[in-house]
């Protein structure tokens, strides 16, 4: 049912009812439930219209009163309505599982960082080997959602010893398998700035802690399809477990800018340049959590790089509720764009979280984990691992997304707790 159809549906619905408060607020109610107008439905519907509104004057007080008795059910029914914005699962899903004619990604393919560039969704993802090994495979979409180029062998794979911790595995506090893999680079992030491609990924090897790695390629080589990547860089303190560090998509107050911890408050490095010969970042992350009621109690990480929007800088991040252990869960919130250390506001409620089949059967079940995001004629598309087995997406209006952060804003500050 398109905008208009809904329109009518409500306006035929509403009239002639009686004029008292209780009949309109019931009659309106029941109205609504028939139209499974609720949730992200209400919130799309003013949204869309605002930006939609009839030329002539007789449909713009029509569409003034439509608007006004949803929100006027809004606040009679708040107590029965939940204003939160959720991500639409793709219908092709998953868009990416295992190939066993290619030993390289027969095990596992997840866990993909995300541009758009000339007219095209490039995915670099996380691909689990038969023998172990994580490395990165290639893929492409001309709509974003269904697949249409695959590479035959791996376009990133760990080869440089020297970018790695070395240790006995006996000498290790812990023994680190991530993915069902025991060694190599995971779950990256892609950032174009100007004329180079920068990315963020995870290292990891024979037990020693994972690790945060830089790396870069020219726009024209990685459109060209020769991975000609620059030698990586250890960007994270050594013998310390670091993941999930994103980079901004321009420069902040004039200097490059790197999130690199959401506990136990937004942390982000300023550097004047990101091809030096080395660059550590000493991250303070630990564990942490808003609130004890809230979903999103344990925070694990950020998602994709930051997004710039009109309204600030939209993050998306991975969380778990100490009441509904084992599960990752995707959230959402908004930094100033002038100091994004300030959250602005947060979404009360996962936009995601492992529901279906192919999120809960797999190497790691009840997982949904997005490392890449684009947005592509104000949609935005998220790409996420299900199970760290296969590779996902899911969309949502970004005015939407927005309009909906902003009503569904937290009481007080937002900031996290320790």
């Amino acid at each position: 049912m398109n905008v208009d159809e809904q329109q009518k549906v409500l306006q035929n619905k509403s009239n002639g009812r009686s004029s008292t408060v209780e009949n309109k607020g019931s009659v309106a109610y029941k109205v609504l439930e028939r139209m499974d107008y609720f949730d992200s439905n209400i919130l799309y519907f003013l949204t869309v219209t605002s930006f939609n509104s009839p030329d002539d004057e007789v449909g713009r007080e029509n569409l003034k009163g439509q608007q006004t008795l949803i929100l006027y059910i809004l606040l009679f029914y708040s107590k029965k309505l939940i204003i939160s914005p959720q991500l639409k699962r793709a219908y092709a899903n998953p868009i990416l599982r295992p190939d066993s004619t290619h030993s390289w990604e027969s095990s596992a393919v997840f866990n993909s960082a995300a541009i758009y560039l000339e007219n095209k969704v490039h995915l670099v993802y996380r691909a689990i080997t038969s023998t172990g090994e994580s490395v990165l495979g290639y893929a492409s979409s001309e709509d974003g959602i269904n697949i249409t180029e695959r590479s035959k062998s791996p376009v990133y794979f760990v080869k440089d010893a020297k970018v790695h911790n070395h240790g006995s595995y006996k000498r290790l506090p812990f023994y680190y398998s991530s993915g069902n893999s025991w060694c190599g680079c995971e779950d990256p992030r892609l950032t174009v700035i100007e004329d180079r491609i920068y990315m963020t990924y995870t290292a990891f090897s024979n037990g020693s802690p994972p690790f945060m790695a830089l790396t870069s390629i020219f726009v024209s080589d990685f459109l060209a399809q020769q991975w000609t990547w620059k030698k990586p860089l250890q960007i994270s303190p050594p013998n310390q477990m670091h993941k999930n560090w994103v980079l901004f998509p321009e420069k902040v107050n004039g200097q490059y800018a790197i999130l690199h911890s959401l506990m136990p408050a937004i942390q982000i490095d300023y550097l004047d340049t990101l091809d030096g010969d080395k660059i550590i970042i000493d991250s303070q992350y630990h564990p942490g959590y808003f609130n004890h009621g809230d979903w999103d109690n344990w925070i694990r990480g950020v998602g994709p790089p930051p997004i710039k929007t009109k309204d600030g800088w939209l993050i998306l991040y991975h969380a778990m509720d100490s009441r509904d252990p084992n599960k990752y869960k995707i959230g959402a919130m908004l930094l100033d764009l002038v100091d994004p250390t300030q959250i602005l506001c947060r979404a009360p409620h996962p936009l995601l979280q492992p529901d279906t089949i192919y999120e809960n059967q797999g190497y790691k079940e009840g997982v949904v984990y997005a490392c890449g995001a684009v947005v592509i004629d104000n949609d935005l598309i998220v790409y996420y691992g299900a199970a760290d087995t296969v590779l996902c997406a899911a969309h949502i209006n970004l005015n939407l997304l927005l309009a909906g952060l902003k009503m569904s804003a937290r009481r007080g500050s937002g900031k996290p707790q320790t």
